[in-house]
């Protein structure tokens, strides 16, 4: 399918789309290039994908950038993907800023240097009144390590069990105030949900392209959306139920 700027967008635009950005490694091997150059690869697509997003208008964008797991990986990978964040907050604020862009950090900060989590910190506060695309980045993330976050801090403002609902939990999460994705994308062809958003996610709408994150682009986030076109949500009722509902709300 080939797809451009003057194809008409699909009719149904979720509010909310996580990605999981996976397959840098993987790309660059492919080419021949060490690991690093796929991840420096990936976040030049971020750039692209970012503004697709805006054109599509899609309110709020998740993106898996470091998990709590990737910190057992090889120091040098960890290490590079530090300065490349460091990096990317430093060359793209002003232009995020200027595109309407908040942005918004999950996860924790505690295992960051100090002057990486000052720039995060003072990133957020910069760009706190934008509201074009809220972009949440999961950082030293983990989608258990967020509720058991949730759950003590329900315990220390001394929440009673009876008290406890859904809506509450989802008060004391990372995401507290965003809309659950109504689409989670990962890329690379792997079917994992990787810890990522497993509260948020639990009726979101799944996608897993073959292809790598650094080649996802505008089209193939098109060719997403028309296949979340293509899905009818049901939040556990049926397909007659679903019609019901569509047809008593017109």
């Amino acid at each position: 399918m080939s797809l451009d700027k003057k194809d008409p967008l699909p009719e149904k635009i979720p509010t909310h789309v996580g990605i999981i950005m996976d397959g840098n490694g993987r790309w660059a091997l492919a080419r021949g290039l060490p690991r690093m150059a796929g991840h420096r690869a990936g976040t030049e697509n971020l750039r692209r994908i970012i503004e697709a997003c805006i054109e599509f208008g899609i309110k709020y964008l998740t993106i898996y950038a470091f998990s709590t797991e990737n910190w057992g990986r090889p120091s040098e990978e960890v290490q590079g993907l530090m300065r490349i964040f460091e990096n990317v907050i430093d060359s793209e604020i002003q232009e995020l800023h200027d595109q309407g862009v908040r942005l918004r950090h999950i996860g924790r900060l505690d295992r960051v240097r100090p002057s990486f989590r000052k720039k995060v910190l003072e990133a957020m506060e910069y760009t706190k009144d934008n509201d074009r695309l809220t972009l949440n980045i999961a950082f030293n993330y983990g989608g258990r390590d967020e509720i058991v976050c949730a759950i003590q801090a329900m315990i220390r403002d001394g929440v009673k069990a009876d008290e406890v609902s859904d809506n509450l939990v989802s008060q004391y999460l990372f995401t507290a105030g965003v809309p659950d994705p109504d689409m989670i994308i990962r890329t690379s062809g792997e079917l994992r949900g990787s810890n990522f958003l497993i509260w948020q996610g639990a009726y979101s709408e799944w996608y897993f392209p073959a292809t790598y994150w650094p080649d996802f682009d505008r089209q193939e986030l098109l060719k997403a959306l028309e296949e979340y076109n293509q899905r009818e949500r049901r939040y556990g009722l049926t397909a007659t139920q679903v019609k019901r509902k569509k047809d008593h709300a017109r």
